[in-house]
């Protein structure tokens, strides 16, 4: 009992020692990754120092069985050593695998051999065998799982130390001696070091766990704050956008203050030091400005660094990220710390993800401004394409009316002023009030009417007072009234009708735009507003133009669709029902 108290209490200081050093940040890395070569050999210095103090503090038991309770350098010729060699090669093994259990085995063997004592030749081939049974054991386990769970730890802690007292009872020149020490000094033995090998293992996967849980909350952190700023940024940097970001970062991150700069002024800053740390001013720190200008993190590690004369501020450490947008620095993200809030490796960590993130977050938010940008150039380019040959037919009409009937020639000049306004004006919106676009086709229709007089009879049903202000895509009523005149009435010069019907149901509005007019053939209906159709009269993209814009603005909740048979042709155009601002729907 009172050698496997003493065993326990050796035990205790390796413990002790790997509990310190399993919260060196660089040791915790090695732990985690004990794979990588570098490890490998970080792990081999770190378990034979822990393995030559095992020898150094184990207990000196002499021939005759009584033991001397003090640490070892040399011992006597024909006494032998109780120690926690089997502890610290056992671990290494465990975590660094068969290599380094044998290295940690043997630089073991070495302070050992230089003690001496009773047949010392036998510790050189349980420590390699031990080195070696562990390491591969660790090996095992770890395929099976990513750790060594404290249960397998304690199975190869009591395992090896069942093999070194074989190898006692095995390579000992004298039995009956050897059979002596096992039974002394075995139990105390293979319970110390059985528990310490599983204290051991506890400890680093405890902390291991503590970190992976830490880093999970830490993760959810990040992913929600990121949620809740990705709006903003994707506005760009700006006083409006910039802000609300200061503060969410402020709330989610451990930091007494946050500020947002772009290139030369703070936009936003949230937190300690907020009453003399003012944004809509010119970036002054020599750290902001070196962080723009090399595109590289800058940390103020005190108070001179961060350039505050004031007084009563609280601040002593701040980490500069520069904003990047294509490699170009575009702003930076300031996290400043006090003595509440201490900068720590983690932070600097989370800070560099959060620049990244917040980097791309704001090239996500240009690119989606440039497509919109190229959408709107798009859209413009499509709207001027809209029937530009009417022009010289209703100007023809005009010119063949003026000797006629000056005054019937006047009035078309007036149609025709309206809707050469209206077109302009459509190319310069992306959508127009109803009303407007029902204005450019009764200037057209009268043109028309003018050139063709009774060919067709027209009516338009529409309850302006209620639906003249929704919104609608220019040119989207005349596209098709003109498509019909163009198309539907070639072979008829009398008794053709057309009616665009134009009401609401549910969240939608729809047009309808009817004709008796000669039909489509099938075959062209399959393509219509898809493809751009062969025309005689024209460049035959109208429907395909109208349709393109439709998809630009409402994506998949526009629909355009036709019908047709021999008696006449229907057009039907949904879109999403959207007023002027203002108005009520």
């Amino acid at each position: 009992m009172i050698l496997f108290l003493i065993m326990m209490e050796r035990a205790g200081l390796i413990i002790l020692l790997a509990y310190a050093f399993v919260h060196v940040p660089f040791i915790k890395q090695t732990l985690n990754h004990p794979e990588i070569k570098k490890h490998q050999l970080i792990l081999l210095l770190l378990f034979s120092f822990f393995a030559i103090i095992s020898n150094f503090t184990g207990v000196e038991i002499q021939s005759n069985l009584a033991i001397v309770n003090q640490t070892l350098g040399k011992i006597a010729q024909h006494s032998s050593v109780a120690n926690t060699r089997v502890l610290t090669i056992g671990v290494a093994g465990l975590i660094g695998g068969p290599v380094v259990g044998i290295f940690v085995g043997a630089i073991s063997v070495l302070f050992r051999y230089w003690q001496g004592g009773l047949a010392p030749y036998i510790y050189i081939i349980s420590s390699l065998l031990i080195g070696l049974c562990s390491g591969w054991l660790g090996k095992y386990f770890r395929r099976q799982q990513a750790m060594v769970t404290i249960r397998q730890a304690m199975f190869v802690g009591m395992s090896m130390e069942v093999l070194q007292m074989l190898c006692i009872l095995i390579f000992s020149s004298d039995f009956h001696q050897s059979w002596e020490l096992v039974r002394f000094i075995g139990l105390p033995m293979i319970f110390a070091n059985t528990l310490g090998v599983g204290i051991f293992i506890s400890i680093i996967t405890s902390t291991q766990q503590l970190e992976e849980q830490a880093k999970a909350v830490q993760t959810h952190d990040v992913l929600k704050l990121t949620n809740e700023t990705l709006p903003y940024l994707r506005q760009g940097l700006s006083f409006q956008s910039c802000q609300p970001v200061a503060e969410i970062i402020h709330q989610y991150m451990r930091v007494a203050a946050v500020s947002l700069t772009n290139r030369d002024t703070i936009l936003a800053y949230v937190g300690a030091g907020a009453d003399h740390h003012v944004p809509n001013i010119k970036i002054l720190t020599k750290l902001a400005k070196r962080a723009i200008e090399t595109g590289n993190i800058c940390i103020a590690k005190d108070r001179s660094e961060i350039e505050c004369d004031h007084e009563g501020c609280t601040l002593t450490s701040a980490i500069v990220i520069p904003l990047k947008i294509q490699n170009e620095t575009v702003g930076t993200l300031k996290l400043y710390f006090s003595g509440r809030h201490k900068m720590s490796y983690v932070e600097q960590e989370v800070a560099e993800g959060l620049g990244n993130i917040f980097s791309t977050q704001l090239a996500l938010g240009q690119a989606e401004a440039a497509a919109h940008l190229l959408q709107d150039a798009e859209m413009k380019s499509l709207q001027a394409q809209v029937n530009p040959h009417f022009l010289f037919n209703a100007l023809n009409t005009i010119l063949a009316l003026i000797r006629m009937d000056g005054e019937k020639a006047r009035h078309l000049l007036k149609e025709l002023s309206k809707f050469l306004r209206a077109n302009l004006q459509g190319a310069r919106q992306n959508v127009i009030p109803l009303s407007q676009e029902i204005m450019q086709v009764n200037a057209y229709l009268a043109l028309e009417e003018a050139r063709f007089p009774n060919k067709v009879h027209y009516q338009i049903l529409v309850d302006e007072n209620r639906d003249g202000k929704v919104l609608i895509p220019p040119f989207t009523l005349q596209v098709l009234v003109e498509n019909a005149y163009k198309h539907a009435f070639k072979q008829s010069k009398t008794d053709n009708h057309l009616r665009v019907t134009i009401g609401r149901r549910e969240k939608m509005l729809e047009i309808t735009v009817e004709d008796n007019g000669q039909g489509i053939p099938a075959e062209k209906l399959k393509t219509l507003g898809k493809v751009q159709q062969k025309s005689a009269g024209g460049s035959g993209s109208a429907l395909e133009n109208l349709s393109r814009r439709l998809t630009l603005i409402y994506g998949h909740e526009a629909s355009l669709n036709f019908q047709s048979s021999p008696d006449g042709t229907s057009v039907y155009v949904a879109v999403p029902l959207t007023e002027e601002k203002g108005d009520e729907s």
